[in-house]
């Protein structure tokens, strides 16, 4: 028997290895910087992408389906690319940001997407999935600012 909600659970999945990717890139990232207050930020921020995950995850099964538990590859060759640009420009602070504020832009795009493919799939404000996900939108949004912002202050130090 189908899942009625297959389409949906699709979404959140896709979601989940976006959400696994930021914490392995933060996570990679924090053992990048030198600076302690970038470091917590991003120690804070693969913490905070592990809880999305969780979340989602949770979410998948209560609409009945399997839950993604690994990265997408795509998230794989960025992290990798982060690992050899780090090599490469000797761990330098704005370097470090520009592919951290790389890899939310993709976030971004993903939960915008995701967003919509729920309209789509007839979710609204008032479903629980939709509210889930734009809850988690919002954090995405404050987070790719913040980064922004960090990138722009090390730009400006340098």
């Amino acid at each position: 028997m189908s899942n009625p909600n297959k389409d949906v659970i699709d979404v959140l999945n896709d979601l989940i290895e976006y959400s696994k990717d930021g914490e392995k890139g933060f996570k990679t990232s924090a053992e990048d910087v030198k600076n302690p207050e970038l470091k917590a930020f991003f120690v804070q921020r693969a913490g905070e992408c592990a809880n999305a995950a969780a979340e989602l995850q949770s979410e998948v099964r209560r609409l009945g389906g399997d839950p993604e538990t690994s990265t997408s590859i795509s998230g794989d060759l960025h992290r990798g690319w982060v690992n050899l640009k780090s090599m490469v420009t000797g761990k330098d602070e704005e370097a470090v940001l520009n592919e951290v504020e790389r890899g939310e832009d993709h976030a971004l795009k993903a939960y915008k997407d995701g967003r919509e493919k729920l309209v789509k799939l007839g979710r609204s404000a008032s479903d629980q999935t939709y509210a889930l996900v734009e809850k988690q939108l919002q954090g995405v949004q404050r987070n790719h600012d913040q980064v922004k912002a960090l990138r722009n202050a090390a730009r400006a130090r340098s």
